[in-house]
């Protein structure tokens, strides 16, 4: 097991021997006025690794995604893509540099079926001199590849997506999010509100996204289940920093969240 309480993760030693981090945030410090929701927070996100960001509300998890996705800007800190640094500003700089960020609130539009939902806002047009016509042919080739490559290739793609379940919305949010063959995928509570059934079907979506070598970073709350059951690396988060890291392997839930809720040191750092 790894883990801290305070200082470098043991993991981050034990991750000169992978490959170089498609992501690297070092020393990452956010204020929002009078209030600290960045406190020096870490996190590294390799190839093919699934890595969970928790903590109780307020801890900074939702604040590191959104300087990670360029919702907000770092105040300081060190932010690298695949160990070159960058300047993460806006939500275009991490696209630019491979992120696509899933929301909880998916952002789909109900009276639009699945085709017109992942080209939403980047739809493939045709030269103006015919008005700028929608592709429609071209773009439901690329979205049957897509859907192929996450093993959905059953999922109606003419059907409005209001009338798909939850665990259906969420693929096809998923979908969109690879279309554009990024690197790195963030995923804000992606089991909430669904059933088991179809929460472990976006489990094993998840894990095949990361077999094909996508960075995965999952915010969830689903401690118990979905984080310890569906994840490589939890990073526990609190106060604006990092608390503990573990491997997912080797912790029970109730671990995880006594170190998230500051508890006896001696569990988090048990085993």
């Amino acid at each position: 097991m790894t883990a801290t309480v305070s200082g470098r993760p043991e993991h981050e030693a034990l991750s000169n021997k992978k490959s170089t981090p498609l992501i690297s945030m070092r020393n990452i410090q956010k204020s929002f006025g009078s209030v600290h929701a960045l406190r020096g927070a870490s996190v590294d996100v390799h190839a093919g690794e699934i890595v969970a960001l928790v903590g109780d509300n307020g801890a900074g998890k939702s604040t590191l995604v959104k300087v990670m996705a360029g919702v907000h800007a770092a105040d300081s800190g060190d932010y690298e893509i695949e160990g070159k640094p960058v300047n993460i500003r806006t939500p275009a700089d991490a696209t630019a540099q491979g992120i696509a960020t899933v929301y909880q609130d998916l952002a789909l539009c109900n009276n639009l079926d699945a085709v017109q939902n992942l080209f939403l806002g980047r739809e493939l047009t045709g030269p103006g001199i015919f008005g700028h016509r929608v592709r429609r042919a071209e773009c439901e080739v690329r979205a049957r590849e897509v859907m192929t490559r996450m093993r959905l290739g059953n999922l109606s793609l003419t059907r409005p997506v209001g009338a798909m379940s939850g665990g259906q919305r969420q693929n096809i949010a998923i979908a969109r999010s690879i279309l554009w063959k990024p690197k790195v995928v963030i995923l804000d509570e992606p089991t909430a509100a669904l059933s088991h059934s179809a929460a472990q079907q976006v489990a094993d979506l998840i894990r095949s996204l990361a077999d094909d070598g996508l960075g995965i970073v999952i915010v969830s709350h689903d401690i118990h289940h979905f984080v310890v059951n569906s994840t490589d690396r939890i990073e526990v988060m609190r106060l604006g920093a990092n608390a503990a890291s573990f491997r997912s392997r080797d912790v029970t839930g109730e671990m995880v969240v006594n170190a998230m809720v500051g508890g006896n040191e001696g569990v988090n750092l048990a085993g």
